[in-house]
């Protein structure tokens, strides 16, 4: 992860052979347009800066961007680039697209309203709940936490690191090969316990996709039903959340939206493909879900505000623990926190997967939000979008 990705700790960025495909920026072969749909009425804050953000992430090589703004002047609406490189189709700032890891947010708030209602304990082990799951080369669930998961003080193994995962469903051979295949959360987590732990649990931080996959097991453990059903019935109905999904194995994304483009490639030159459909099961509850800005900006405002958590649960979410290599943030409970060069402080979580790279902030107030998605995973510079909305004058 690049310091322009601050936010983003997405399933893509994570994976050490692709690493170099996300930093680096390419010119497109195919050209970009760039617009911006006005919103009605329009707001009376200037959001020009913020377009001109996403106007040189077109620039640096993203196929094109989507976004909302929402203050209290009202919404406003971005886009820029291209949603098709084939029929030059723009974006739509009502896009539908992956969020990847900011699935995570949604899965902290499940387990922490079950912590509400007393049916589990963050203190709790990830032993009394999965049985005999994380076992091997040093890992050991009878000495980890629900809460060092969720805050990546585990020191279990990130499961996308390791270099055959990554060369079947990052690189191109593999994902055109096996980008359907299902796989099961169990698969997931054995592929990181094959190697050994990245640390004694609690003693460091490291971001591990295998973690949040590792909490929706838990969710389903508790409740019964698959983290995403829970998700479902306790956030995207309560909140509206009509562009919201939990995929499962449902390889589509559903319309409004663009395609999403990757290089699939150790490097960010060279072809770039189509990487709309695969099966978000390789994700599973560290990266599957699909929304797009309008929810994400409700869904975090909310959170923010209360209305999903009671103070309690909410202040253990806010904890932060600091990041070293990511200057002026901390990580909470799939929470991070982040100040801003202006002295703004948001909050929020980012999401890379194939062909997509999204970040959704607010402040803590709740009352100023900006969610948008990148359909390319390999350029542009999402930290500047942030800035630019947070922090012009």
């Amino acid at each position: 992860m690049t310091a322009s990705r601050t936010l983003r700790l997405g399933l893509t960025s994570a994976a050490a052979l692709v690493a170099a495909s996300l930093t680096a920026p390419v010119a497109m072969a195919a050209p970009a347009s760039s617009s911006a749909s006005s919103p009605s009425p329009a707001p009376l804050r200037d959001h020009a800066t913020t377009q001109r953000a996403m106007d040189a992430a077109v620039q640096d090589g993203v196929p094109g961007a989507a976004g909302q703004a929402k203050d209290k002047y009202g919404t406003w609406k971005g886009t820029s680039g291209v949603g098709n490189l084939r029929t030059n189709k723009p974006r739509s700032a009502h896009d539908r697209y992956r969020v990847g890891s900011i699935t995570k947010t949604f899965v902290s708030t499940v387990l922490l309203q079950l912590e509400a209602e007393g049916r589990l304990s963050l203190d709790d082990k990830v032993e009394k709940w999965l049985p005999g799951v994380v076992r091997g080369n040093g890992h050991d669930g009878s000495r980890i936490t629900l809460r060092q998961l969720l805050n990546h003080t585990s020191g279990i193994f990130n499961y996308t690191d390791d270099e055959d995962f990554g060369r079947t469903y990052f690189l191109k051979d593999g994902f055109f090969e096996h980008r359907f295949d299902r796989l099961s959360p169990a698969q997931l987590v054995k592929v990181a316990t094959a190697h050994k732990p990245d640390f004694e649990p609690g003693t460091s931080w490291n971001y591990s996709n295998t973690n949040y996959v590792l909490a929706g097991m838990v969710i389903e453990k508790a409740t019964g039903h698959t983290y995403g059903d829970e998700i479902g019935q306790r956030i995207i109905e309560p909140l509206g959340l009509r562009a919201t999904t939990v995929p499962g194995t449902n390889p589509h994304v559903p319309r409004p939206s663009s395609r999403a483009y990757g290089k699939l490639a150790e490097t960010a030159t060279g072809p770039t493909y189509d990487v709309t459909e695969l099966n978000p099961s390789l994700a599973s509850a560290a990266g599957e879900m699909i929304s797009d800005s309008g929810d994400l900006n409700r869904f975090y405002s909310a959170l923010l505000r209360g209305k999903l958590l009671p103070k309690k649960q909410l202040t253990e979410m806010k904890t932060t623990i600091k990041v070293d290599a990511i200057p002026n943030a901390g990580y909470g409970l799939g929470l991070m926190e982040r100040k801003l060069s202006c002295g703004v402080v948001v909050w929020g979580h980012g999401g890379g997967i194939h062909g997509s790279n999204s970040e959704a902030v607010t402040t803590a107030d709740g009352r100023h939000s900006l969610a948008f998605n990148f359909n390319g995973d390999w350029s542009g510079d999402s930290d500047a979008v942030i800035e630019a909305e947070f922090c012009a004058e």
